[in-house]
């Protein structure tokens, strides 16, 4: 099979950088390091890479396909593939200058101890299970900066030293070999500054989670040491304990909430023997800032047939505190919310966060609720026939608890592409974070600001009329830089155009 590969090469000697293509026979499971010696072998291109172990163990022959950072040892070849260096100082082709990051390690003395550490023990301590089970498996980097090419904020600030320094960190404060914690040090280096995208995660090839396992529990110890968090940070963990909510209601048609004028006014629905006992977990954003959304989700799934509780009882789902590390209130907010769903059948957010927590940080509370964004629910469930034509263009915001937080990408670009009358154009980087999350948003705003401001670029560079989500904090964030820029784009949640739909 004939393929084309496309390659961004630099010419050092002219300082010139330039795109170049070339066809090759593509084998059965061909990796890019294997294409990439037939382009040289053929051409007799001469273009420079690295690679040394072939088997994904030492990190050096991570580039960038497609735009997203892999190794090429691993990564398998697809036809108009575009090979790329990482985005660091390219030396020449595909190789870039790893010496600054190398530096670094050892200006920031990140190494497990120093000469004289044993001078006061007999032996070094030993990682048991327990300890390797929290650190999981922070120690398996092989250096490949992948990480550090992917993350969105290092391309805003160098306040912020990046997540394979995190990691670094992260490890030796947790190990306990090491006799001092680095949670002062990667505060000073920006700790706060992650936005909790999970990028880093899903980039790194040995599958470290850099983020939970890292960042998050850096976040955490900062907390139990009184390093953190950020004064904003405080304000939400106050209004947790005192509502149950992270914010305040700031709706005239529910100054109390959504969830309490609901309930109020609708008798509790019954569900029938052939349907699911489904609940409706609003997140504070939907019950307090958004409650249109509510209203068009229960509108959409009544429809549908499908009945639908708003438990009055429910309560914060922890999503802000635990991205921000203030974590000894969550068993409480757990427990709380375990016992208002768990007798349903079926819990559904509209809510990323909320989503992702529930699923992912839950179980680590012994909590397990069936749990299912909405657009997961609606996917296979939607009769696009009983729907009016809306007459849009619009494209698609990933957020990023939705996209890698909970593994959901086609369910709502199917439906999009389904509804009669709307044109669906894909957006560049549309799964590229807006900058709301991590605390970011509340702790950061000019960082949120500015990685919105790129998201909105993308978005203005399409004949669009809405780019569509379904995160109320993506979709404040992404709105707040529209605003700004006077812009005549919107953004729409999935759950109004639907609405607007069966209207």
């Amino acid at each position: 099979m004939i393929i084309t590969v496309n390659v961004k090469r630099y010419d050092p000697v002219e300082d010139k950088h330039y795109m170049e293509s070339y066809e090759i026979e593509k084998t059965e499971k061909m990796k890019v390091l294997d294409a990439l010696q037939q382009i040289n072998d053929k051409y007799d291109a001469n273009i420079a890479f690295r690679f040394s172990c072939r088997a994904g163990q030492c990190g050096s022959c991570a580039i960038k396909i497609n735009d997203k950072a892999k190794l090429a040892c691993k990564a398998e070849i697809e036809d108009n593939d575009t090979l790329a260096p990482l985005d660091l100082e390219v030396l020449k082709d595909l190789v870039v200058d790893r010496e600054p990051l190398n530096d670094k390690v050892r200006d920031y003395n990140l190494y497990m101890i120093s000469e004289d550490s044993y001078s006061d023990m007999e032996k070094p301590s030993v990682i048991n299970p327990e300890t390797y089970e929290k650190i999981g498996n922070l120690s398996d980097c092989i250096d490949c900066y992948s990480c550090i090419s992917m993350c969105p904020v290092l391309t805003k600030t160098d306040d912020y030293v990046g997540p394979y320094f995190m990691r670094f960190l992260s490890e030796l404060t947790f190990d306990p070999r090491e006799d001092a914690s680095k949670t002062d040090e990667a505060v000073d280096l920006g700790m706060y500054y992650c936005t909790s995208c999970g990028q880093c995660s899903v980039t790194c090839p040995k599958e470290i989670d850099i983020y939970g396992k890292a960042i998050e529990k850096l976040r955490e110890q900062a907390c139990r040491e009184k390093q953190g968090p950020l004064k904003e940070h405080k304000l939400i963990r106050d209004s947790v304990i005192t509502t149950g909510r992270s914010i305040n209601p700031k709706s005239e048609k529910y100054p109390e909430g959504f969830i309490k004028a609901y309930n109020e006014n609708h008798k509790k629905p019954e569900t029938s023997d052939d349907k699911p006992k489904i609940a409706f977990f609003t997140g504070c954003m939907i019950d307090y800032r958004l409650p249109w959304i509510a209203e068009y989700t229960i509108n959409i799934l009544e429809k549908l047939g499908y009945s639908v509780d708003v438990p009055e009882t429910q309560v914060c789902c922890g999503s802000p505190l635990l991205r921000t590390g203030q974590t000894d209130i969550i068993p409480e907010l757990v427990e709380k919310n375990y016992e208002t769903f768990k007798d349903y059948d079926i819990v559904l957010t509209v809510c990323a966060g909320c989503g992702s927590t529930l699923k992912k940080n839950y179980p680590e509370y012994g909590v397990n609720l069936n749990v299912m964004d909405i657009t997961e629910f609606l996917d296979d469930k939607l009769n696009y026939d009983d729907m009016k034509e809306v007459d849009v263009k619009v494209t698609y915001h990933d957020p990023c608890h939705l996209v890698r937080g909970q593994g959901i990408s086609q369910q709502p670009r199917n439906i999009l592409k389904n509804m009669k009358g709307v044109e669906f154009i894909e957006m560049k980087n549309a799964d590229k974070c807006c900058g709301a999350g991590g605390g970011v948003k509340s702790g950061m705003p000019q960082l949120a600001e500015e990685l919105a401001d790129e998201k909105v670029e993308n978005i203005e560079a399409l004949d669009v009329d809405y780019v569509v989500t379904v995160c109320p904090f993506c979709e404040r964030n992404i709105q707040d830089s529209i605003d700004k820029k006077e812009s005549d784009k919107s953004v729409i949640n999935l759950m109004e155009l639907l609405n607007e739909a069966y209207q």
